[in-house]
């Protein structure tokens, strides 16, 4: 009686042992799941906020230009009163300009952003010839200041777009490696590759 109570108190004790260690296997394998999916969770959300800052300071920059064409449009009508029907043709072309502006959809399409550039480059340079052809342009510090304002926001344009590249590069690989992955992460929105300026120029 003794041998069978004790044969039973010892697989007993061996069920409540193989039980307890299969708890803790399972409890390690879905505590390593759920680490691994936090960590893509907020490497995948701060590809998305590097994107939306890089895209953010990069669109904002190109506004303060077309503000800094605007004004030196205005500061020409008061200098220029009998230029003001060529100026405000001009103006016209600034307010398109907006309404032509490719976003981070349609710059997949390469005709939106050559469209766009082509209208942006052709102002910058004729609105700059025209002020530095007036002859108030030697002595107004605003006209000069206006110039050199969007001379140099003109030059950064390659640079800003290089970088939102960079980033666009690395969101691009981390889609690939992590495509099953990312539908647990967002099932809402199906991970999408961006389209990238320098894929847009080689077309």
């Amino acid at each position: 009686m003794r041998t069978l109570l004790s044969g039973m108190v010892i697989t007993s004790c061996a069920f409540v042992f193989w039980n307890c260690g299969n708890k803790e296997v399972t409890q390690d394998q879905t505590a390593t799941t759920f680490t691994r999916l936090d960590s893509l969770t907020d490497a995948y959300l701060g590809l998305q906020d590097s994107l939306l800052q890089a895209w953010n300071v990069m669109i904002h920059d190109d506004n303060q230009k077309i503000k800094a064409m605007h004004n030196l449009i205005h500061e020409l009508m008061i200098s220029s009163p009998e230029k003001s029907e060529e100026l405000a043709i001009y103006e016209q072309r600034l307010d398109q300009l907006l309404r032509l502006r490719y976003t981070q959809k349609t710059m997949a399409n390469a005709d939106v952003v050559e469209e766009y550039d082509f209208a942006s480059n052709s102002l910058v340079s004729e609105l700059l010839s025209l002020a530095e052809s007036q002859t108030e342009f030697n002595y107004n510090t605003t006209l000069q200041k206006l110039a050199e304002e969007i001379s140099q926001a003109d030059q950064r344009v390659n640079n800003y777009r290089e970088e939102y590249d960079m980033i666009v590069a690395s969101y691009n690989r981390f889609i690939e490696r992590n495509q099953k992955d990312i539908k647990d992460i967002d099932a809402h929105t199906p991970p999408e590759k961006r389209p990238m300026f320098q894929m847009v120029s080689e077309e």
